[in-house]
């Protein structure tokens, strides 16, 4: 253990085993001393020596340091090899507690290392411990999992110390530290010798230090009192007093008998500083006593005592009510707030209203009434005031609140309306009388709040027409309240009284409230009383959001009939949403005076050609010109048709086309030009733009028409013009002029249209000239179509005409390369005869001739060797591959041959032609490394290795060793392997190269090349052969391998092969590997060579995972011997295992089982204990079997076996061991079982084992049914404690029969649990007597108070016969047993029942019964008695009656003065409420206030009567 310092950065090693820190404060030091405590166990002379240090780390300078303690640690001499494990150090006690590894406590004084306690607390491992400083102990957990407190017991701990260990200063020090009882008697004791000694200062300090303040009380001050004071010394009672202050604080008494001192001293300051500092404890009659000199400080102390009416008291003096609500709230008092509150507004109303609301905020509610406090207010008149208090208290909106929400609107709707108003718009109210308060708003002019308080519709409308006392906004806000049908009642009454005047509110409600109200119906109102105005305003609000066509026309309407042209003008140019042939139809209806609005619904909507009639037809020309130039230039060849249509003068309609120029689209112009025949109209536009430089197409495509029309030289138009679409003045063209239409689309090279129109008209010269011309594909393509029907004529043409004409080799390449696309060899080889054989432009062409011989390849092979001998300008080895494709061989091998394609050619004779003999003549012809190459790759393919082998060394080639190599092992030639790898090696340097020669050499047996090879530098992969040659059982080469490269572990098993096993020993040793060890093991034992076998089995079975290997190799053949000799031999290894050892275990198991129990208890730690178990239990070794359970803590199992073998198994101390563990509750029965039929002398000691386990009952049960409960009486007895009904019922039985009455009665009084009546019934005719009394007795706890009465009357026991009346509290029994007393003669008897049952017999019956039997000097006793008790009954009955009558006094005189209070509230309370005067009639105005009541009727305290009939404010609460 290393102890390390923080503030000096050192560290320092302590021989010890367990350690803890604590802090002790030294006497004379007032800085606590840090402490280390540890433990440590060393030998000394042979012997074990454990001691506990303490040590003080870093003592401070000057001051008493701790001295150093250590004590010695006494183990028992069963726990010599216990060691501690754990140490912890109680504060509290300031004790050292030392936890041992085998469950052992020490306990130790902090102070002076005195060894206080010892015992076991587990008998399992500790090896975990905490401190529980609460406790005062410490926590701890053992092996099984339990968790232990372990603690002092602090009532006997003083007097165990004092007592038992005879150390009295330890326990007084030990009872003072922890203020722990047992020590009164020696501190007293010693107190007095000190005070008897004068020692005062002395005595004071133990007073102080006294465990539980035992010396802290009256009687000590007293006696410090009594002592004289001696002149110039300090009073014993100020030393004592001082002595306290300074160890802590003083109790009640002390503080007040030391304030009494310093009040009458006047030294106030001592007390304001002990009581800052709590040294004293306050109480009340402290703060009596200092409330004489110093009311804050006596405050401050009756707060500290909780003198609360105190307390209470002083704040109400000093006028602080808030802190009263504060402080009793805190301390749980509560005052008569009533009347602080009266008392509060006597003087001041607004701290009144602020000591209501901290009431109303406490907590379980106010404790006064907020009514009642309402009505305190408004007695004196302060309306504010109870306005304020109620506003606050009422802001959770409480429903059970009704009432005052109802009361607070009234009182200010009648004074202040504006503040009713304010109350209302906050909405902070819910719950009030709604009619009521609408009622008084609408009285007081509030029609607002009127509105939104009534709640029928008569009452709305009524109020309603008042619009102009109402805000319109308000107003708006409203009709949002209102239903849907009641909103357009009311908007129907607004505008019936005034419909211009309120137009506008109901146009704003509209606008508002459209979508609740309903749109339609907002339109139907309007339109029910024809207001456009109104549906014009209410539309326009609503138009943007709206796309219903209807309501879009409807505005348009509106707008139109109230004047808004501009507003129709914007509409129809921007909505989206009109029905635009309504709109139209409407509009053209209208003839507004402005035709805007018309020209933006048909421009917009495609009705130009309407628009232009209704325009022209009402002479409205100057329109038509401006939407023309102006709006939509774009819908001019329109307008321009329509005017056609209608006959309009040319002249108009040409200045019309002029004025607009440029911005007026041709093309649809010409479309409606066209379609009326009339396009010469346009020739002077057309010609004016083209002056103008136009390059648009539709312009021209439009003056190329009407050139062609009128035959003005259109072939130079067609040639020159570049702007005109020719598609379509081809297409115009086609009718009237086919050639026309040809050079159009010649023009732009249009195709499609060039081939339709020739072919249609035979024009086929024209088209192949074209065709030819344009070089293109898709075009040759198209035309040369077998589809076509034309195609014949046209490549008559091309071939005729149209080729011959050319001069441009692109144009031949083209259409020869359409024709082999198209698929027609025969007319292409005729076409390339007539061009490249006949001496034209084009013979010598290299494209040509190849693709004349491609094609006659392709189409006619006949031809092809003719043009190879004609022609020489062609690609020879693209030609010659194409001719091996077609599987002309003979003409490609020609074609090589014509090219001096030499390894071409040879390819051909021996991969298509398949003749090796021609390929070696063609070699030996032309003699090329390459050719001789192929042809060796040929040979080896077919199988002629030696051949291959002689080719390839001809063509030196040694690229291909591989195949050779492969070839050559397939076919054995090794001979002619050596040569051609002895070729290869001066080229290469291939470790395949060097690695197969070693083989080959290998094969034909030539070792001694070998070693010469593997001493000459090479790349051979050498250990690669080696394995290889051992792989075929060339053991010999491989050895020599295997010792050249030292692979120790192949040389072995090498040498195994060649049965030289000592030599592959001694491999093995240089190898040092388990494998190697392992198959040179397998070998030797398979040969019988055990010493050998034994030398490399150590070195395998150390290694876990071949151990079992090792052993099933050793079993199977039966050399059982031998492997336990192994086996032993391995234990003493150092790298011995646990599997050795339970393999070992396993094999004496099963061939040595008189070694095996040695075995097991010397190594029990290092088995494997599980497979062991199998094993022993395999072989039935019960014994062994039941010590490896208990070793492995299967204790069930371990039990089990001991039950089931008990002859091999059974041992009476360890199965009480093994069976107090096991976790089966079975078991602990299947155990007595077992016991009661093979060791019934012993069952006894196993079940007081088994107590705190076992069903009791259960354990009876068996008992009884093995007929031998008598057998465990002594575990019943032991047991009984628990009151189990089978244990009592059965220990009942045995002690009836052994007629052991004073045990039964034990029996019965301790242990209730059983069937009594039963038991009674079963003995109360016992023929022993005192038999029959337990029956009596049994039968009164049972409350049959009759038969035990009866039964102990039989046997004349009558004091049990009182006792059991007295007991059952039945009056009739106790008279019944009177009359049985008399009626027997027993006059003593008779008194002593008077006296026992004293309760139950009632006065009259005694007496009738003495007078009558002339008993009555028996009975005087009992009636002086009873008298006695009457008279004091009486006497309590008459004081509470007096009380009472006080307390009905009191109650009738506080009712009285609540009615004398409600009675002047009522007076303050106004009378009726006027109505607002209405317009034009006499009195107020509405700003002049109301007129004042008439006076109240009524006098002598009763309330005033209301006039009208109307019942007064809160008469109807």
């Amino acid at each position: 253990m290393q102890l390390f310092s923080v503030d000096q950065q050192r560290s320092q090693a302590l021989e010890s085993h367990a350690a803890s820190f604590a802090q002790f404060k030294v006497p004379g030091n007032e800085n606590p001393s840090i402490l280390i405590s540890f433990a440590t166990k060393s030998f000394n002379a042979g012997q074990i020596v454990s001691k506990l240090h303490i040590i003080e780390l870093g003592a401070q300078p000057g001051k008493p340091s701790f001295s150093k303690k250590q004590a010695d640690l006494f183990f028992p001499p069963d726990f010599q090899d216990d060691f501690p494990v754990a140490m912890q150090i109680s504060h509290k006690y300031s004790l050292i507690y030392v936890i041992t590894k085998l469950g052992l406590l020490f306990v130790y004084d902090l102070e002076t290392a005195t060894a206080v306690y010892r015992n076991r607390i587990s008998p399992d491992p500790i090896f975990l411990t905490s401190e529980a400083s609460s406790a005062g102990g410490f926590y701890a957990i053992n092996r099984r999992g339990q968790v232990l407190l372990a603690t002092v017991n602090e009532a006997t701990i003083v007097p165990f110390v004092s007592g038992q260990l005879n150390n009295l200063e330890l326990a007084v020090n030990l009872a003072k530290r922890g203020n722990l009882p047992g020590a009164e008697n020696l501190v007293v004791q010693r107190f007095q010798e000190l005070f008897a000694q004068t020692k005062y200062k002395e005595a004071a300090e133990l007073a102080a230090e006294s465990p539980q303040g035992i010396l802290r009380t009256p009687d000590t001050v007293a006696k410090f009192q009594s002592v004289p004071v001696q002149a110039g010394q300090t009073p014993p009672l100020l030393q004592y007093f001082g002595t306290l202050l300074t160890k802590g604080k003083l109790n009640a008494f002390e503080s007040l008998e030391l304030s009494r001192l310093v009040v009458n001293q006047n030294k106030k300051n001592l007390l304001e500083n002990w009581l800052a500092e709590d040294k004293l404890e306050c109480s009340e009659e402290l703060g009596d006593l200092v409330k004489t000199v110093d009311n804050d400080l006596a405050l401050k102390i009756y707060i500290k005592a909780r003198a609360t009416p105190k307390v209470v008291a002083a704040f109400a003096e000093r006028r602080e009510f808030d802190k009263i609500l504060i402080y009793s709230k805190q301390v749980g008092y509560s005052p008569d707030y009533l009347f602080l509150l009266q008392t509060i507004l006597r003087t001041d109303p607004q701290g009144a209203v602020n000591f209501a609301l901290m009431m109303s905020q406490m907590e379980g509610g106010c404790p006064v009434d907020y009514n009642t406090i309402t009505d305190l207010f408004l007695q004196r008149n302060l309306i504010r005031e109870a306005t304020a208090f109620l506003l606050d208290v009422l802001k959770p909106n409480l429903p059970e609140h009704a009432f005052l929400q109802t009361k607070v609107l009234e009182i200010n709707l009648v004074t202040f309306p504006n503040v009713a108003d304010a109350i209302l718009a906050n909405g902070m109210f819910s719950h009030y009388d709604r009619p009521r308060i609408a009622q008084l708003c609408e009285k007081a002019g509030l029609y607002v709040r009127a509105l939104q308080h009534y709640s029928e519709l008569p009452d709305i409308k009524r109020v309603i027409v008042n619009t102009h006392a109402i805000e319109p906004q308000s107003l708006v806000e409203f009709f949002g309240t209102l239903s849907r049908e009641w909103a357009l009642e009311c908007m129907k009454d607004l505008l019936l009284v005034n419909l211009r005047g309120n137009l506008q509110i109901i146009v704003q409600v509209t606008k508002e409230y459209c979508e609740q109200l309903g749109v339609e119906a907002c339109i139907k109102l309007f339109e029910q009383f024809k207001s456009y105005e109104g549906l014009y305003f209410f539309l326009g609000s609503y138009l943007s959001s709206s796309e219903d066509p209807d309501i879009h026309f409807k505005y348009i309407e509106a707008a139109a009939k109230t004047g808004q042209i501009k507003e129709v003008e914007r509409v129809t140019r921007e909505s989206n949403f009109y029905d635009a042939e309504k709109t139209k139809n409407f509009l053209m209806e209208a003839k507004l005076p402005d035709a805007r609005p018309l020209i933006n619904v048909c421009d917009r909507f495609g009705f130009v050609p309407d628009l232009t009639h209704y325009l022209y037809t009402n002479n409205m020309l100057r329109y038509i010109e401006g939407y023309v130039q102006k709006v939509n230039p774009g819908n001019a060849p329109l307008v321009v048709g329509q005017l056609l249509d209608d006959e309009c003068p040319e002249d108009f309609i040409k200045g019309l086309i002029l004025s607009v120029r440029s911005l007026l689209p041709v093309e649809p112009l010409v479309d409606e030009c066209e379609k009326r025949n009339r396009l010469r109209l346009l020739t002077q536009f057309l010609e004016h733009l083209v002056s103008e430089g136009s390059q648009d197409v539709h312009v021209h495509n439009a003056l190329g028409k009407i050139i062609i029309e009128s035959n003005n030289n259109p072939e130079h138009f067609l040639t020159t013009n570049p702007y005109y679409d020719s598609r379509v003045v081809g297409k115009y063209c086609e009718k009237r002029d086919p050639t026309l239409a040809v050079v159009a689309y010649r023009r732009g090279q249009c195709d499609d249209e060039l081939i339709n129109v020739t072919n249609k008209n035979s024009l086929f010269k024209l088209q192949a000239r074209y065709v030819v011309e344009r070089m293109d594909g898709d075009l040759w393509e198209k035309v040369l179509n077998p589809e076509n029907e034309y195609r014949r004529h046209l490549i008559d043409q091309v071939v005729s005409t149209a080729l011959p004409e050319s001069k441009s080799p692109e144009q031949v390449s083209a259409a020869v390369k359409a024709f082999m696309t198209a698929d027609l060899p025969h007319e292409l080889i005729e076409l390339l005869e007539k061009i490249v054989l006949q001496n034209s432009a084009f013979s010598g062409n290299f494209n040509l001739q190849n693709l004349l011989i491609l094609t006659a390849i392709k189409a006619d092979p006949s031809r092809v060797m003719d043009y190879i001998n004609r022609l020489d300008n062609f690609d020879g080895p693209a030609v010659g591959e194409v001719a091996v494709e077609a599987q002309l061989y003979e003409e490609a091998f020609s074609i090589f041959k014509k090219f001096n394609l030499n390894v071409q050619a040879v390819n051909v004779l021996l991969d298509n032609i398949r003749s090796i003999d021609r390929a070696v003549e063609f070699a030996f012809r032309v003699e090329e490394d390459a050719v001789w190459s192929q042809v060796a790759k040929a040979q080896l393919r077919e199988g002629l290795v030696s051949d291959a082998i002689e080719s390839f060394i001809r063509a030196d080639d040694a690229t291909h060793f591989l195949d050779v190599i492969r070839a050559s092992e397939d076919a054995n030639v090794y001979p002619d392997l050596v040569r051609y790898l002895l070729m290869v090696r001066q080229k290469v340097k291939e470790p395949k190269v060097d690695s197969e020669l070693i083989y080959a050499y290998a094969k034909i047996d030539r070792l001694g090349e070998i070693e010469e090879f593997i001493l000459m530098p090479n790349v051979a992969n050498l250990q690669n052969v080696g394995d290889r040659l051992f792989d075929e059982e060339l053991y010999e080469a491989a050895k020599i391998i295997f010792a050249f490269i030292s692979n120790w572990a192949k040389l072995a098993v090498t040498l195994v092969r060649l049965k030289q096993f000592q030599g592959a020993v001694d491999a093995a040793r240089k190898a040092n590997s388990a494998k190697t060890w392992k198959e040179v093991c397998f070998a030797c034992v398979h040969a019988e060579e055990f010493r050998l076998a034994q030398i490399c089995g150590l070195n395998v079975i150390v290694q876990v995972d071949d151990l079992e290997e090792v052993s099933e190799y050793y079993q199977n053949r039966g050399c059982f011997n031998e492997l336990i000799s192994l086996m032993e031999s391995g234990l003493g290894l150092e790298r011995a295992h646990m599997g050795i050892f339970t393999e070992l275990g396993v094999l004496y198991a099963r061939y040595r089982p008189e070694k095996l129990m040695e075995h097991i208890k010397l190594f029990s730690t290092r088995l494997n204990i599980p497979k062991l178990i199998r094993a022993c239990d395999e072989q039935q070794h019960w014994k062994e079997l039941t010590y490896l359970y208990i070793q492995y803590d299967e204790f069930d199992n371990a039990a089990t076996t001991v039950m089931n073998h008990s002859p091999e198994a059974w041992d009476h101390m360890q199965f009480k061991d093994i069976i107090v563990k096991v976790a089966s509750v079975e078991l602990y029965y299947k155990a007595v079982h077992f016991y009661l039929q093979e060791h019934p002398d012993l069952i006894n000691d196993l079940l007081n084992v088994l107590a705190l386990r076992v069903d009791h009952t259960r354990v009876v049960d068996i008992m009884r049914k093995a007929g031998h409960l008598r057998l465990v009486k002594p575990y019943m007895v032991a047991v009984q404690s628990n009151n189990v009904s089978a244990v009592n019922e059965a220990l009942n039985e045995i002690y009836v029969e052994e007629e052991d009455y004073d045990r039964l009665r034990e029996s019965i009084d301790l242990h209730d649990n059983f069937d009594q009546i039963g038991l009674a019934q079963k003995i109360e005719k016992h023929e022993l007597l005192e038999m029959r009394r337990v029956a009596a007795y049994i039968y009164k706890k049972a409350g049959r108070w009759k038969q035990s009465i009866a039964l102990s009357k039989k046997d004349n026991h009558y004091r049990d016969a009182m006792e059991t009346a007295s007991q059952s509290g039945e009056r009739e029994l106790a008279e019944e047993l009177l009359v049985y007393f008399i009626e027997q003669g027993k006059k003593e008897c008779f008194a002593s029942c008077l006296f026992v049952c004293y309760d139950l017999i009632r006065a009259d019956v005694a007496l009738e019964l003495a007078w009558i039997n002339n008993m009555i000097d028996f009975a005087f006793p009992y009636l002086l008695q009873f008298i006695r008790e009457y008279t004091g009954k009486v006497d309590e009955l008459i004081k509470d009656k007096i009380e009472a009558q006080k307390e009905v006094k009191a109650k009738e005189q506080e009712e009285k003065e609540v009615i004398a209070q409600q009675n002047m509230y009522a007076q303050l309370l106004p009378l009726a409420l006027p109505a607002p005067p209405m317009p034009g009639m006499g009195g107020p105005t509405m700003g002049g206030g109301f007129a004042p009541p008439p006076p109240p009727m009524g006098g002598m305290g009763m309330p005033p009567m209301p006039p009208y009939g109307i019942p007064p404010m809160g008469s109807s609460y």
